[in-house]
């Protein structure tokens, strides 16, 4: 994985859940998995942006908090997409590897705000 820095990263991890869900076909049971992985995926980057431009401490972690919400409920969505679309299970799983990735990043930022007592 290149060395991108959060924003960046996060940034990318939006842009590749859009071209994922271009590719997944439109029917009764997708149509609803694609806008929730859409508005979930996008999110982590729009939600680490406001992190970075937070008014207080307590505003970054509660931000940032998000990020982690936002970053695992993608997962679950790519989850249900993997299993919705069989023939996009592998690329669903390299997706929901960056997003779990992600949330563990997410988790340590806000451990290491809790440890300094934020």
């Amino acid at each position: 994985m290149p060395n991108y820095d959060l924003e960046e990263r996060t940034a990318k991890f939006g842009e590749n859940i859009i071209e994922f869900s271009r590719k997944i076909p439109h029917n009764s049971v997708t149509v609803s998995l694609i806008s929730q992985l859409v508005r979930a995926g996008t999110s982590v980057g729009a939600n680490y942006c406001e992190a970075d431009n937070a008014c207080s401490k307590k505003d970054f972690v509660n931000k940032i908090s998000l990020c982690k919400k936002e970053s695992r409920e993608s997962k679950h969505w790519l989850l249900m997409v993997a299993k919705a679309v069989q023939t996009l299970e592998n690329e669903a799983k390299r997706h929901m590897a960056e997003a779990q990735e992600l949330n563990l990043i997410f988790a340590s930022i806000i451990n290491k705000c809790r440890k300094k007592g934020i």
